[in-house]
């Protein structure tokens, strides 16, 4: 029996019970979206589609584990069943089992091959796990079968962001807001890339957008970015800064941030490592691995995109797995890592570096060398070097008004980069890395390099040559043209770092005095006009 089949042989009960189901999910109100799912259950215990519904709302939820345990077995009854694939697969993106996920969502498009929604959710998924081509692909043949299919379109341009194809992702963005000029989320892509100029028309858009009755917050706030980037295009900074602060202390109402606890626990990180890891007869494990630390918009991906133009340098991107491992290992022992560093033996450091080691083979190929540019990184470096004595780090520093408002006016995601939504945080924030790092130097000197963004784009060669041969690397003419290198990049500097190293990069002293509160927390100089 059919999908189809066994949902007209439910009878208009149940059929209303998972209708209502769906539609309170549908509108957010997950709770009351499990009760009609639980209740359809209860009317036709076992049968397939109460079951598939009782997952999703189990799901949608937050209780994944739950949802598993109820789809995995219906699934085994009806293997061919692509539905009912496609709601496990989703359940297990849920649950985090990344493989399994995309393994369903094949076999669906396997069942299902003319399907958009299928090779949609396919194509997102290899997105989210970071396989550009692979969703290129799907996401290609999705809008094959349904050139209107809105989302596969809008993550189609973000892939081509990320892959380097600027003006292809420009246009896709383009003809979406062709078709729907409320579209906020198109603005709000189109304001990711440097080389979009909004006109006059673009900004009116947006600022009746802006100020429309009903708006979400997250679209207010995306509006209001966006609307901070087109007026810094016109040279209208005092409109631009009017507008990222009001998307800033929009997003502050919503994400706090406490400086002075976050200070505590640096404070506690770095009392925990007072000297640095005793010498090992192994202190080469690790070797080959390069680990990119900064604060946000500090140059890191250039940095990043230059060793990754070297034939022996695979790059990683950024990585949670320093900080996963570190962790867990808390959770095993009941105890934060300030409170058992002191305690750990040489083979309790042996055994976690291995761990990530092993974790690293993921993304590490051929190449003797690989990077990790989880840029937070900067707090573990003395749980970083106990368990990999081999490996390097570099710091990368960029002129510090420019880098706390580069952090100022980007969009990160909410829940990430907390510290970056008001100018006392940001600066709080730069003094916790300084002081970090000025620790961390005195402990181990020969391998931590500082590379200064502004040294690096006046004089490249020099820099990169010194780069390189810190990381044990010999010199790769490839390494003075980052731009050229093809790969995927999915942080907020892809589309710079496609472009030749250029020096014309400051752009606060734009600002004027509008910056003034934001140096006055930096404890710089008030601005001088020139």
């Amino acid at each position: 029996m059919s999908h189809d089949e066994r949902l007209a042989a439910l009878p208009p009960t149940a059929h209303e019970l998972l209708r209502q189901a769906i539609q309170a999910l549908q509108q957010g109100d997950r709770a009351r979206g499990l009760q009609f799912a639980q209740q359809a259950v209860r009317s036709h215990p076992g049968h397939p589609e109460t079951l598939r519904q009782l997952a999703s709302a189990l799901a949608a939820n937050g209780r994944a584990q739950e949802a598993l345990a109820v789809i995995d077995p219906v699934v085994v009854r009806h293997p061919d069943d692509a539905e009912l694939l496609n709601t496990q697969a989703i359940v297990l993106e849920t649950a985090g089992q990344e493989e399994r996920a995309l393994a369903a969502f094949r076999r669906v498009c396997e069942l299902q091959p003319s399907s958009a929604i299928h090779a949609y959710n396919l194509g997102r998924a290899l997105s989210n796990r970071g396989d550009s081509a692979g969703s290129l692909v799907e996401l290609e043949r999705t809008l094959a079968i349904d050139p209107e299919h809105r989302n596969a379109r809008a993550t189609l341009a973000e892939i081509l962001r990320r892959l380097g194809r600027t003006e292809e992702a420009v246009t896709h963005l383009r003809r979406l807001l062709e078709r729907d000029p409320d579209d906020i989320k198109a603005w709000s892509a189109l304001a990711a890339f440097n080389v979009v100029q909004f006109d006059d028309a673009d900004i009116a858009t947006m600022e009746r957008l802006h100020t429309r009755p009903g708006l979400s917050a997250d679209d207010r706030v995306s509006l209001a970015y966006g609307l901070g980037k087109a007026h810094a295009a016109h040279a209208r900074y005092d409109k631009a800064y009017a507008a990222y602060v009001q998307a800033k202390s929009m997003v502050r109402t919503r994400v706090p941030w406490n400086a002075a606890a976050h200070s505590a626990a640096v404070d506690a990180i770095l009392a925990a490592f007072p000297n640095a890891a005793p010498g090992t007869a192994d202190d080469s494990r690790g070797h080959g691995m390069i680990f990119i630390v900064s604060l946000p918009r500090s140059g890191s991906t250039l940095t990043e995109q230059i060793l990754a133009a070297h034939r022996q340098v695979d790059a990683g991107e950024e990585r949670s797995d320093l900080f996963e491992i570190i962790m867990a290992e808390n959770q095993r022992r009941g105890q934060p890592v300030e409170t058992w560093a002191g305690l750990a033996t040489s083979d309790d450091w042996r055994r976690l570096g291995e761990e990530y080691l092993e974790r690293a083979r993921r993304w590490r190929g051929d190449g003797s060398h690989a990077t990790d540019k989880a840029l937070g990184n900067w707090l573990w470096i003395g749980a970083l070097f106990a368990m990999l004595p081999g490996a390097r780090v570099i710091d990368c520093r960029r002129d510090p008004l420019e880098t706390a408002w580069s952090c100022f006016t980007h969009l990160f995601k909410i829940g990430t980069q907390n510290f970056s939504h008001d100018f006392a945080s940001i600066a709080a924030y730069a003094r916790d890395h300084e002081r970090a790092m000025r620790h961390w130097l005195v402990l181990y000197p020969q391998r931590i390099r500082t590379q200064r963004y502004e040294e690096l784009v006046v004089d490249p060669e020099t820099q990169i040559r010194a780069l390189l041969d810190f990381c044990g690397l010999p010199f790769d003419p490839a390494c003075l043209r980052p731009h050229e290198v093809e790969r995927s990049i999915r942080t907020a500097s892809a589309s710079q770092v496609r472009e030749p190293i250029r020096r014309d990069t400051a752009r606060t002293g734009k600002y004027g005095a509008l910056l003034d509160p934001l140096r006055k927390e930096l404890g710089l100089p008030p601005f001088a006009a020139k």
